[in-house]
């Protein structure tokens, strides 16, 4: 089964410990020296982040107290626009873009952008429309009572609506956590996914695109979308007592993240995808968001050996990677 690693003998599992163990003490220095030197010079960037903020920061405050005051009854309105609607606008909007070049293959400015060549070129009309029905179906069933349910949970942690807007640097502290901790959940949740008999009746639905447009970042079997695509961001502002502002650019950036990481094309200054469509193409590599637990379990041992990963970076250019770094010249 490609969804899962086979078996290391005893002398491997004593190898792949002790790398492990290596990556642990490597990424504590790492996070301690940053702990370190964040103590160290919180005040300055604190300041320097409120000055930047300035008067942005009342006009926003202003607009959020006119939006406060207008449903001071039914905080409920809010917390539900912020947390669910206007995220899930974010994902439509973006994701109709890439659906006209997904279904026409046009224009073909965008479309010689596509990380797999020939493949969803167009993608086929039933077969579009039965993604779009499938996530149609999770965000309606799944996502918006979960988002319901949310709410007394966030109540019960503190004010989620109130009136004074969190500061600057605690938005942007606030958003690094839920990141690193999406990363954590989003590894172990998916890795485990990949179980076999997970993989044959879950995680299979998934993975029937091996070459990934956008719309199916949310393409998934109801459990996969409750525990590996919801829990893991919202896990993080129940812990924090997130804000609903907050909670509504940390959806949307994971939202939106996660279109990229599946849109099949290499965009100038957009996020690579060649990391998530790796592991669309080869199962069993690249489980993770941003890389770092992949790196520490090595399960990105065969993508750091391909020209995917050399086209792994941010495109800073028009010219597509795959011409620049074509599949052609690969050497092994």
């Amino acid at each position: 089964m490609r969804g899962w690693e086979e078996q290391p003998d005893s002398a491997g599992t004593q190898g792949q410990e002790r790398h492990v163990w290596d990556s642990v003490k490597k990424a504590a220095f790492i996070l301690g020296s940053g702990v370190f030197v964040f103590a160290a010079f919180s005040n300055t960037v604190t300041w320097h982040l409120q000055q930047f903020w300035g008067a942005s920061g009342n006009f926003w405050q202003a607009q959020w107290g006119k939006a406060h005051s207008s449903f001071e009854e039914k905080e409920w309105v809010p917390f539900f626009l912020g947390a669910m609607v206007i995220p899930t606008i974010v994902f439509w909007l973006f994701n109709g873009l890439l659906l006209i070049v997904d279904a026409t293959g046009k224009p073909q400015v965008i479309a010689r952008y596509r990380i797999q060549m020939g493949r969803n070129d167009p993608v086929e009309p039933a077969r579009l429309q039965q993604a779009i029905r499938t996530v149609a179906f999770n965000q309606v069933f799944l996502s918006f009572p979960m988002v319901l349910l949310l709410y007394p949970i966030m109540k019960w942690r503190g004010n989620p609506c109130s009136l004074e807007l969190p500061a600057f640097h605690w938005v942007l502290l606030q958003l690094c956590f839920l990141g690193l901790l999406e990363e954590i959940l989003f590894y172990y949740s998916h890795r485990l996914f990949h179980h076999p008999t997970l993989y044959k009746h879950i995680h299979k639905k998934h993975h029937e695109w091996t070459a990934p447009i956008g719309i199916i970042a949310l393409y998934a079997h109801p459990i996969e979308h409750v525990f590996s695509n919801m829990v893991p961001t919202m896990l993080g502002p129940i812990l924090l007592g997130t804000h609903v502002t907050t909670m509504m650019l940390w959806f949307s950036l994971a939202l939106l993240t996660s279109t990229v990481s599946h849109c099949g094309y290499h965009l100038p200054f957009l996020p690579s995808p060649e990391f998530h469509d790796f592991h669309h193409l080869r199962f069993n590599q690249c489980y993770g968001v941003f890389g770092i637990l992949d790196r520490l379990h090595q399960t990105d041992t065969i993508f750091r050996e391909s020209k995917a990963y050399e086209r792994h970076t941010l495109l800073l250019g028009l010219t597509p990677l795959s011409e620049t770094i074509p599949d052609s010249l690969k050497t092994k």
